[in-house]
């Protein structure tokens, strides 16, 4: 019964109406036809034609939302927040030799701290961080974060990042998946709400990256490397609603109990095992916006305490 609620009142907002209400949830003060216009990629006369059916649905008076709008969007808030923080991160050694790569800090701060913060920022306390390689370091987190909960990944070592999301099938729905080693500088890019499944990404004319081909706002295929109007680089932030959260459960379960299924990266699962059931869309996001540490060169760059003559 639960479940049939939630579907029905997702009926009642349209893509459009989602935006703006979206918006308005944000903004602590009115907000005038020309500001949300502004906070869109929808016309002025959009705006006005769906407002005024917010109005009249009683979702949005004199400019704000109201408790009958963000009851509208709560099927569509972000639930949970999954780090994938299993890895040994062989690309960072030597200082990965005794410390997880999330764990690393960068001018004083750890990686991962700012991606926790930014999902405390948008009400998200409901978080989860998988561990493997020296598991037992990410306990220093409570400290700090006293809300996370940990999940054990005890074949880090044997198989790709599939393991970790097998370990938490039943946690994706209305949940983000984070890489735990992203250095975020624009915590915005984070979002309390989604109308679809997305994956953040990068528009880039050429990449030698993980990319998405993308058509109409939807990832059409997977691949390393790739070029064009239409080329994404992959950002390892990805949001997943509550339908591709409950298929993703019982897909990643079949894709890594097939052959070679241990040796798939997890998001190859909708992207590219089970593409046709799947219509991902992208959230664009700015190359300064979040940062993927991949080397030890590219760590000294981001932090000149890390010389290379005392760590080489």
């Amino acid at each position: 019964m639960a479940e049939r609620n939630e579907e029905n009142r997702k009926e009642m907002l349209s893509e459009k109406e989602f935006g703006i209400l979206a918006l308005l949830a944000d903004c602590s003060e009115p907000m005038s036809q020309r500001r949300i216009q502004e906070g869109t990629v929808y016309s002025l006369a959009t705006v006005n034609r769906v407002l005024k059916t917010l109005v009249s649905k009683g979702f949005v008076q004199e400019g704000r939302i109201t408790s009958s709008g963000l009851a509208a969007l709560e099927p569509y808030r972000v639930k949970r927040a999954i780090f994938l923080a299993a890895g040994f991160g062989s690309r960072l050694v030597p200082v990965t030799l005794n410390t997880p790569k999330p764990l690393v800090r960068v001018n004083g701060e750890r990686i991962i701290d700012r991606l926790i913060d930014a999902c405390l920022a948008i009400g998200i306390e409901e978080i989860y961080i998988i561990r493997g390689y020296l598991a037992e370091q990410f306990d220093l987190l409570r400290y700090k974060y006293p809300m996370i909960r940990f999940i054990e990944n005890q074949r880090y070592n044997e198989t790709n990042n599939i393991y970790s999301m097998l370990c938490v099938r039943t946690l994706i729905s209305n949940a983000y998946v984070l890489e735990s080693d992203l250095l975020i500088s624009n915590p915005k890019i984070l979002r309390r709400y989604h109308y679809t499944s997305d994956f953040l990404a990068i528009r880039k004319a050429w990449s030698d990256d993980w990319c998405f081909t993308v058509k109409d706002g939807t990832i059409t295929e997977e691949k390393v490397g790739g070029q064009g109007e239409e080329n994404y680089q992959m950002v390892g932030i990805s949001f997943w609603n509550e339908e591709d959260g409950r298929k993703l459960a019982d897909h990643i379960e079949e894709a890594y109990r097939m052959p070679g299924g241990k040796e798939l990266y997890w998001e190859q699962v909708p992207l590219v095992v089970f593409r046709n059931d799947y219509h991902v869309k992208i959230q664009e996001c700015r190359q300064e916006d979040i940062t993927e540490i991949d080397t030890f060169r590219e760590l000294c760059a981001f932090d000149q305490s890390y010389n290379p003559g005392i760590y080489g």
